[in-house]
């Protein structure tokens, strides 16, 4: 008996240090930014660096670490890489962990509230009362992202203005339409920004925190 105890907890050890893996190679703020980029499409290491602000050279050793624990994958298409997540299950563990940073970490909710709330004063729409809105017309729903996360997947209906092409978009959407933003995510700041800014120049706007998955799931869970 006193053998299969030990070898049960052989077991267990060995499965725990597989594990691991896992939780090191999350271990840097960087490769979870790398994560969540992923979680909009495949990318390039050289878009990853663009998207994220890193060298090349930091990206692909970050890569490396997430290739190891499989948490990402890439396929070759002549002489670049292209990265996207290991399996759907990545993604769930993101939101999972961002779920239980917003609840257990004070810190998170604080720097949240000190940034959004040096915005303005626009207003944030639940997935609910997106959905209304949406099931009712009459508005415009614009996708922040850069074009390539755009052509990866987005909300039905939305129309691509990257951030950085905002303000030359302007003159063209119509005012009489209430306006609904969103990018990559709650940990995402250009949602918050365009509605400000779009309130400000005299547009009913509103900001979306979720991403284009978190609103797939969402669907889901409705029909």
């Amino acid at each position: 008996m006193e053998e299969l105890f030990s070898s049960a907890k052989n077991y267990t050890d060995e499965l725990y240090k597989q594990l691991s893996r896992v939780g090191k190679s999350l271990s840097s703020d960087k490769r979870l930014e790398i994560l969540n980029l992923l979680s909009q499409g495949p990318k390039t290491v050289e878009k990853i660096a663009k998207d994220s602000g890193m060298s090349v050279a930091n990206v692909s050793r970050h890569l490396q670490i997430l290739n190891d624990s499989r948490l990402v994958k890439f396929t070759k298409k002549g002489t670049y890489a292209f990265y996207t997540l290991a399996d759907p299950s990545v993604a769930d563990f993101l939101f999972a962990l961002w779920k239980i940073g917003e609840t257990q970490l004070s810190e998170i909710n604080r720097i949240k509230d000190d940034f959004l709330g040096g915005l303005g004063d626009f207003y944030t729409l639940t997935m609910d009362e997106v959905y209304e809105k949406m099931s009712n017309g009459n508005i415009t729903l614009i996708d922040l992202r850069p074009k390539d996360e755009y052509e990866a997947a987005h909300i039905e209906g939305a129309v691509s203005i990257p951030m950085e092409d905002l303000d030359s978009y302007l003159q063209e959407l119509p005012r009489e339409k209430e306006v609904i933003a969103y990018c990559r995510g709650k940990f995402c700041a250009f949602s918050a920004i365009a509605a400000q800014k779009l309130k400000d120049q005299g547009f009913t706007a509103y900001r979306m925190a979720e991403s284009i998955l978190e609103w797939q799931k969402y669907l889901d869970q409705k029909n």
